[in-house]
């Protein structure tokens, strides 16, 4: 598995907080830049880093990031592909939806699909989070939480933990949770419940020295 990290600058526009990567235009920062040119460079780095770590083909296909996405954890915003412990991932982040429009709902959700190990991923996707009916322009706060948040508790190697954001075409009240939390598959995820990806991210999480990790006990259906 490709373990990629990233270096960031981080600014802040319009009530927003936007990545600045090296290693790509974003370094040429501009007070005049606009959010809308700032979010736009901001997500051609983040799709560039999900291809490098293969989370575009092992999770989900292209697509094109449209809704700004900001989460954070213990206040500290999460950069694609940074690399963060188990502990300081233990309690559920805050998330922060853009878009411009309240009649608009969005489901989130955290999946690992290195589970239960990079080498023999034969859990790909677990569920670590699910909450649905978060509408445009507020956060998973205003949503509907139907898979409580479970902490990554990785027992070997590096794990890629994915968040995905989709639009729920539908409207409200029109996805439900899974009866499992292994064996998730966003692919499906869309075309059973008529989902649109609108942003994602990821960051790397590796067992601690001293903690036995979680052994994915069997869940009953």
């Amino acid at each position: 598995m490709i373990v990629v990290t990233t270096t960031a600058h981080v600014i802040s526009t319009c009530g927003w907080t936007w990545l600045l990567q090296e290693g790509s235009e974003q370094r040429e920062q501009s007070p005049t830049r606009t959010s809308i040119e700032l979010f736009s460079l901001q997500r051609m780095s983040t799709v560039e880093t999900l291809v490098q770590a293969r989370v575009i083909e092992d999770v989900l296909d292209s697509f094109t990031p449209i809704t700004p996405l900001r989460i954070t954890y213990s206040d500290r915003l999460l950069l694609p592909g940074v690399q963060l412990k188990p502990s300081a991932v233990l309690n559920k982040p805050r998330v922060d939806v853009g878009g411009t429009d309240l009649r608009v709902f969005y489901t989130l959700v955290l999946v690992d699909p290195d589970a239960p190990s990079p080498s023999n991923p034969s859990l790909r996707e677990y569920l670590h989070w699910m909450v649905v009916d978060v509408p445009g322009t507020t956060g998973t706060n205003f949503g509907q939480e139907l898979m409580v948040y479970e902490g990554p508790e990785p027992r070997s190697g590096f794990h890629r933990m994915v968040f995905v954001l989709f639009r729920q075409l539908g409207g409200r009240g029109t996805v439900f949770a899974p009866d499992m939390r292994r064996n998730f598959n966003c692919r499906n995820f869309v075309r059973q419940y008529h989902l649109e990806i609108v942003a994602a991210t990821y960051f790397n999480c590796q067992r601690e020295a001293g903690c036995g990790g979680r052994r994915f006990w069997p869940e009953s259906s």
